[in-house]
């Protein structure tokens, strides 16, 4: 189970390759989806960014749906101002 668990940092080390930076750059760790609310995946990310405080204000569930909603316009080349705000 555990190694279940630390196949969640595989994704994040990703996209930190992929942007060419490294975890010490990052300001702020928000986390959105269900699964973030899960103690261990909180404390893994915490414990992977140095003991940085994670940011939960966001809901998690509604920060998914809105991020789908504006993918969804952008593919659909919806350029209306209601989506840029």
């Amino acid at each position: 189970c555990s190694d279940l668990f630390r196949s969640t940092l595989h994704p994040v080390e990703k996209a930190l390759a992929d942007a060419k930076m490294d975890k010490g750059s990052i300001h702020d760790v928000v986390l959105v989806g269900g699964s973030t609310r899960i103690p261990k995946i909180q404390s893994l990310l915490q414990n992977f960014f140095c003991g940085k405080t994670l940011n939960l204000s966001i809901n998690p569930d509604e920060a998914v749906a809105y991020g789908a909603a504006v993918q969804a316009a952008i593919l659909s080349g919806d350029t209306s101002s209601a989506i840029q705000d």
